[in-house]
This record gives C-alpha cells, structure tokens and sequence, in this order.
C-alpha cells in the first residue's frame, strides 16, 4: 500500500495525487491495445535492431497475481489486475521506482477458473481519475485510480442477461465520452452503455449475440459512429447514440472461440479468428439509415486465434494458427510473406517494427515491411514461467512491458545516443 511519512507527508501525497489523476498523454497507454485499440505506439526513437541477448532489462518485479492480463501505464503509474488468494485484485505500481507497489485492491472472490486456464483475462482501462476492470465472472468495476477504492460494480449476468463464455469474460472496457461500453452478450444487452459515473444503463442492445473473447471498438463509418466488436457468433455494429443494430458479418467467427479484435480502416471493416476459420474483409455500404456489409475478401490464410492483429502501411499483420506470422494485403488478401521461426505470437506496432512474442516463450524484432519477413533481433525472456506468454506486450516511453503471471519484466527499448 502507499506510505506517506511525517513531516513530509502532505508534500509526498500531493505530488503522488498529481501524477496519478492528471490527464492523459500522447504516450500513454491508458488500457487494452493503447488510445486507439489498434495495437500501434506511436513513439518514436526505438531501436532497429536488438543485441545478441534482446534489449537491456533495466527491472523486474513481482506481485501482480496469477493471469494472462496486459498492463496499462498512464503517466508513471503501471496498472494490471490477477488473481491471487483467491480474489481478483488489481494493482497499481510505479514506473519510476522499479515497478514498487503503489496499491492493491480486491474487487471480489474469484468465481470462475476459466476452464483449466486460471487467472485474469481484461486490461484495466484508465479514464481520468478513475479505472474500469472486468473480472472472469463478468464482474464491472469502476475505481479511484489514486488508491483503488470500488466507486461501483455490476454484474453482466445478474444485471444484464450474460452468459459467462466457456473461458471467461476476457473484454476490456471502452469509455467513450461519458459512457462506459462493454459486450455481457445475450437478448437484450448484447453490447450496453453506461454512466461511467455510477453504472447505470443508458441503453442496451438487443442484438442477441452471446459474448465472445474480443473487446468493443469504436468507429465512425460513413458518418455514423457506431461501436462494433466480435462476438462468439460473428461481428455486429450497433449505433453509439442508441444501441441501434446497424450490420453484421459472420463469416470469421469460428464455433469454438474468437478473440482478437475487429480492424477499421475507412468504411471497410476485417476480422478473424482460428480454428480453420480465417478471416475476412467487408465494406460497408450506406443507403439512408440502412447499413449493409459486403465481403470484398476472404482469406484462409489468417487464421488469428488470440495474438491480434496490425493494420500499417495497407498490410495486415497477424499470426495464421497455428504459428505462421504472416503479411496480408488489406486490400486484396494477397499473401505477401509468411514466417515460422516467430511461433505463434501476439503483435505490437511500435516505429516501424513489429514486437512478436511467441506463446511459448522467444520475443522477436520483425521489420514491418510487404518486401519480406527481416528479423531484426530475438531474445528468451528471463525467469519465464511454464504457462503460455499470452499478455500482449506494451511500450511507453521507450520501455517495453513484459507480463508472465505474477512477474513483470521493464526493457530499455530506446535507441542510444
């Protein structure tokens, strides 16, 4: 827990108040696949190629609990949540101090083991001097960020009608303005809004759809903002202002499991999932207020299971199951290089390079290029632990995150001078 020692005291608690509930910054990664959802750091000024042994380990810490949970980082604070004597906690630690704990708190007992995968699944997603969480159970959590104080709770089953998937609920929370949005699935409350301020529901829609792993992104086609996610039966957009059903495209959802979410660009919208699914594009057309997607692609050839996917440079990037990383023409699906050699692994974008961490362990520096597949460095994370690397890695401020469980490894990324 945060200590504050007389005579200074009040000095040290204002100053630590001030760096927890200012607002956010361009290289913040203020939840689940930064600002944007979309995977990308923006930062600039990181190394093209890594030493024979990886990047320089400036820390590690432990304590986070047991889960397959990423981090958030806003300002100097560090934010994740896991699963240990049998609660959910979620932790705050600071960056600057090697990873040392600022706060712990529980948001209630652990209610759901994830069928044979124990641990935390969401991202903590941080909006001004609040954080939002969702536990395996469909447990929503609204918390004073300076000290994690529970401000709210709901319930996805009880309160709106889901039904906990077979592996949990994994959905990180969007806030969009002054609503909280999120996915419990099911008739009536397939995808709500709410007050972030007290939880209350503003609306719900009545899609039908149970929930799948994936979490809600927003984006605004042909002038409409609309919320869309994938779900376990296929991708479905509703209309921000209201709930409204807009569209749907089932053809990458597979019958077992769908994960990763849901690619934008301009009116086209692309999605995948494994199993010998794959994954496909859809431009949506707009006639009034009527929506209606067309499938421009599909392609085999992306079947992403659970390590998402990049959109840069009109190529998609992605591991097709079981673990070829491979170059996807956005436009057209054309194949433009596949990889074996970087296992089957999540994908952060970050100056031009691709950061590829392999389920079972090695983290790659790929260029991100159509013209091939160049390795640009790999290395073996320390002190692995015997479960799969699921949690996607993070970078801000030149500092490359690395979550195993209850450990949390801290990289010098940047390029030296």
């Amino acid at each position: 827990m945060k200590k504050c020692f007389a005579p200074l005291w009040i000095l040290l608690c204002a100053g630590l108040l001030t760096i927890l509930v200012r607002p956010g910054r361009a290289d913040d990664w203020p939840g689940f696949r930064g600002p944007n959802r979309d995977g990308i750091c923006r930062e600039r000024g990181l190394l093209k190629e890594w030493p024979k042994d990886g990047p320089l380990l400036a820390w590690k810490t432990t304590g986070l609990g047991e889960g397959f949970s990423t981090v958030a980082v806003v300002g100097n604070v560090i934010y994740t949540q896991g699963h240990k004597d049998d609660k959910q906690w979620v932790v705050a630690l600071d960056a600057g101090k090697e990873g040392k704990l600022i706060w712990r708190a529980d948001f209630g007992q652990v209610r759901n083991k994830g069928a044979g995968h124990p641990g935390s699944r969401a991202t903590p997603t941080i909006d001004g001097d609040r954080l939002y969480t969702t536990g395996i159970a469909g447990e929503l959590v609204c918390m004073d960020r300076k000290d994690g104080r529970i401000i709210w709770q709901k319930d996805f089953v009880n309160d709106f009608g889901g039904k906990i998937p077979q592996w949990g609920y994994a959905e990180s929370p969007l806030i969009d303005g002054p609503w909280v949005i999120c996915t419990p699935g099911g008739e009536k409350n397939t995808i709500v809004a709410l007050d972030k301020t007290n939880g209350e529901k503003i609306w719900g829609a009545a899609v039908g759809d149970t929930a799948g792993y994936a979490s809600v992104i927003k984006a605004t086609i042909d002038g409409v903002a609309q919320y869309i996610n994938l779900t376990a039966k296929g991708v479905i957009s509703v209309r921000a202002k209201d709930g409204k059903f807009l569209w749907r495209y089932d053809a990458p959802a597979s019958k077992v499991s769908n994960i990763s979410n849901c690619i934008v660009s301009g009116n086209s919208v692309f999605a995948a999932s494994g199993y010998g699914c794959g994954g496909g594009r859809v431009d949506i057309k707009r006639t009034g207020d009527e929506f209606k997607s067309k499938e421009v692609f599909f392609s085999k050839k992306m079947q992403n299971h659970h390590g998402g996917m990049i959109l840069s440079g009109g190529m998609i990037y992605g591991c097709n199951n079981p673990k070829d990383l491979t170059c996807l023409d956005f436009n057209t699906g054309e194949v433009k290089w596949t990889d074996k050699t970087s296992g089957k692994c999540s994908l952060l974008y970050a100056d031009g390079m691709l950061y590829c961490r392999d389920e079972n362990g090695p983290i790659s520096l790929v260029e991100a290029s159509p013209e091939g597949f160049k390795l640009k460095g790999r290395f073996a994370q320390p002190e692995r632990s015997e479960l799969n690397s699921w949690p996607y890695l993070v970078i801000v401020n030149g500092m490359l995150y690395v979550r195993d469980q209850d450990l949390l490894l801290c990289y010098d990324v940047r390029e030296k001078k």
